[in-house]
């Protein structure tokens, strides 16, 4: 079954058709900038201008960089405040003609690598991370997805966490990837005084990178691995939301 994924980011909005039984992109994936200001008619348009490229791709899921529940955003901490509380699901489903699921994305990314990736046939507590413009989580207990927990949003040393430790702020800062590496180690850290995780899963773009910062990460008793889908699991998984939605 060939369903289309569409992951809304801090600077991008990525989308391509997935085959929902095996996780694999059927088609080239499109990539376009996040509107600035990322205001509702310009992300729906975004949206929209994704779904027209990809006609017959079937319905479509969406993912959002934000707490989503009933398909309202509650949050939007790298994007524009009026996206907050709208009904978001309902006006994507009318810019785009298409039955829509929404979801949060790291949620999305993490529902794909459990299945499909570094996660697969995991049992206990993983806790799957993105690194990129922010830091989004995914909490799993024994397979099982508590939804919309942002942990990047914890403070740390008086700020947010991924205002120190996103892929987004070692860019900004110029950090190395010693220097950051330290960082993920302090924030990874406070996750597990909370959660006692047995895996973390660190995805994103920096995923692809893995080599030069997970050797780096000392300081935790849980066994730390780069996620197996990097920057696609969120297409992925809002393709997944999406054919559970239709199914």
């Amino acid at each position: 079954m060939e369903v289309l994924g569409i992951d809304i980011g801090g600077s991008g909005v990525k989308a391509a058709p997935v085959d929902v039984t095996t996780g694999v992109l059927t088609r080239e994936r499109v990539k376009l900038a996040t509107p600035r200001p990322a205001a509702l008619d310009a992300v729906s348009g975004t949206v929209r201008e994704l779904v027209t490229a990809f006609v017959g791709a079937g319905p479509a899921g969406v993912t959002f960089p934000g707490v989503v529940t009933g398909g309202i955003i509650r949050s939007a901490a790298n994007l524009e405040p009026d996206l907050i509380v709208l009904h978001c699901r309902a006006l994507f489903s009318k810019a785009t003609g298409l039955e829509v699921s929404l979801l949060n994305d790291a949620d999305a990314a993490g529902i794909a690598e459990m299945r499909f990736g570094a996660g697969a046939g995991q049992q206990g507590t993983v806790l799957v991370l993105t690194f990129g413009t922010g830091i989004g989580s995914a909490l799993f207990s024994q397979g099982v997805l508590v939804p919309n927990t942002e942990l990047g949003h914890i403070t740390i040393r008086g700020k947010d966490a991924e205002k120190r430790a996103s892929g987004a702020a070692r860019e900004l800062q110029d950090l190395s990837w010693g220097k950051w590496a330290g960082r993920v180690d302090e924030y990874l850290e406070h996750l597990e005084a909370l959660f006692s995780p047995d895996l973390f899963i660190i995805g994103g773009g920096v995923s692809r990178h893995a080599d030069k910062f997970v050797p780096l990460l000392r300081h935790l008793r849980a066994r730390i691995v780069a996620a197996g889908m990097h920057n696609e699991a969120g297409i992925v998984g809002a393709a997944m939301a999406a054919a559970q939605l239709s199914g």
